[in-house]
């Protein structure tokens, strides 16, 4: 077994892999994010912007073909290699932000989109950020990661209003591309060359597990949760720009709102994930947040002429929007077998893309054909739906997930190893992969003994 363990440090290649991935992973959903608050107000004086429903679709477009592309896009990582992957992605997404801003009508707008997000790198992505980091401290680079995302929307949403202000969407639409260009900068400069490139079952997803994955009810649930929260995130920015508009806040002062209701929700949420992960009540936090957000339907919908009232209600939204935000994937990790885990995160990654585009292109017809009232009806129905397959799942052990890293090994003595690690107390599943050098452990999120592990891993040295 490798020397290091989990309570040591991340290396300076790795501290600087992280970073520069985080850094690239955020340019480019700051992309994908930075035009939800203003994009209504800009497409109402575009040839074809009276028609919500080619609003809508302009929105979410980019997640079809992210949706489709994710998966293909870490496949092809694995043959030609991480950054040639990372290289072609981040052109698209600068080409299609560069069409974006030229087009003359919405529907430029939409093919704009549609390239964007056929740049398709979160796979490449995160299979580049395990060749470049241990298997103790993978984890910590996924979640620093992870995190950059929630801070890039966070981000978007605050200085969206007053860019729009200064240079309008074409010109956000170019910043995006130039950024993304830069991103390429800091691939080639920044991020290190792998020693080793090769299969991640943690981080990628494998044909073989794909059955496994799809016919688990508990990870299903899971999935159409995903679904439906980034469908009713979509379909929202269609109407909550208007909204503030109509209650009387000019659209380059929204930022008033989405700063303080940003901040105070993420500070709520705080106390919850840790109550939640401490106490193993994770279901129960998470059947709550998903009620709390059907109520924060009924809330806009009845407050949408009262700028208070959408600020309260926008409030009730984003708290429990984070805080399930911030649960699913754990639940996915909690969930997964341990050999499938990579499959399962890009199943639920591609899941949430398409929902992104079907709420953004549901609520666009909606909004067109019937009113906002429609439109939250759908969102409320999604979430309705959501709550009942939530509640019947079953609740998730109170497990975390480790990595160890192995010596070579064959395929016969791999599985030795894993049975003597499942019989270990605190292990709940075990799989030794002889093909990526890695014991992958779920155990116990108190009372696992390491050093049993630790032991036995070490006697096979």
């Amino acid at each position: 077994m490798s020397s290091s363990s989990p309570h040591e440090k991340m290396s300076p290649i790795e501290l600087r892999a992280t970073a520069g991935l985080a850094g690239i992973y955020g340019l480019r959903m700051l992309g994908m994010f930075i035009i939800l608050p203003v994009f209504a107000f800009y497409a109402e004086h575009l040839p074809g912007g009276s028609n919500y429903t080619l609003v809508g679709i302009a929105l979410g477009a980019y997640g079809l073909t992210q949706a489709v592309l994710q998966i293909p896009f870490g496949w092809l990582s694995d043959r030609f290699g991480r950054k040639p992957v990372i290289y072609v992605g981040l052109i698209l997404f600068a080409v299609g932000s560069f069409i974006a801003a030229s087009a003359t009508d919405i529907y430029g707008v939409i093919f704009g989109r549609i390239i964007q997000g056929a740049g398709a790198i979160s796979a490449a992505v995160m299979a580049l950020a395990a060749d470049l980091t241990r298997e103790e401290h993978r984890t910590k680079a996924m979640a620093a990661i992870g995190m950059t995302i929630g801070a890039t929307f966070a981000l978007s949403l605050i200085i969206a209003p007053a860019l729009n202000r200064l240079i309008g969407v074409p010109g956000i639409f170019v910043m995006t591309g130039v950024l993304a260009l830069v991103a390429m900068t800091v691939v080639s400069r920044i991020v290190p060359d792998p020693v080793i490139s090769r299969f991640h079952s943690d981080t990628e997803a494998s044909v073989g597990r794909f059955g496994n994955v799809l016919r688990d009810p508990q990870l299903l649930r899971l999935d159409f949760g995903v679904f439906a929260l980034h469908a009713v995130l979509m379909a929202l920015w269609l109407v909550v720009p208007l909204s503030l508009r109509t209650a009387g806040l000019a659209a380059d002062h929204h930022w008033q709102v989405y700063l303080p209701v940003l901040l105070v929700s993420m500070i709520m949420i705080i106390p919850a994930i840790i109550y939640g992960e401490k106490k193993a009540k994770l279901k129960q936090i998470f059947v709550i947040s998903i009620a709390v957000l059907l109520v924060s339907q009924v809330l806009l919908a009845y407050t949408s002429d009262s700028l208070w009232g959408t600020a309260t209600a926008l409030l009730v939204f984003f708290a429990a929007f984070n805080l399930l935000e911030a649960t699913l994937p754990s639940l996915i990790s909690k969930i997964a077998p341990v050999g499938a885990k990579g499959t399962a995160i890009g199943i639920y990654s591609s899941v949430q893309f398409l929902g992104a585009f079907v709420g953004a292109t549901a609520g666009g017809y909606l909004y067109q054909h019937h009113g906002s009232s429609a439109l939250f009806a759908f969102c409320g129905i999604l979430l309705a739906l959501w709550l009942v397959f939530a509640a019947t799942m079953k609740a998730p052990a109170a497990v975390r997930t480790r990595m160890y890293h192995v010596q070579e090994m064959d395929t016969g003595k791999a599985s030795g190893l894993s049975r003597q690690l499942a019989a270990l107390p605190g292990v709940h599943e075990a799989l030794v992969l002889a093909s990526e050098g890695v014991a992958y452990l779920k155990v116990d999120m108190s009372g696992f003994d390491e050093q049993g592990v630790v032991q036995l891993l070490g006697g096979e040295a």
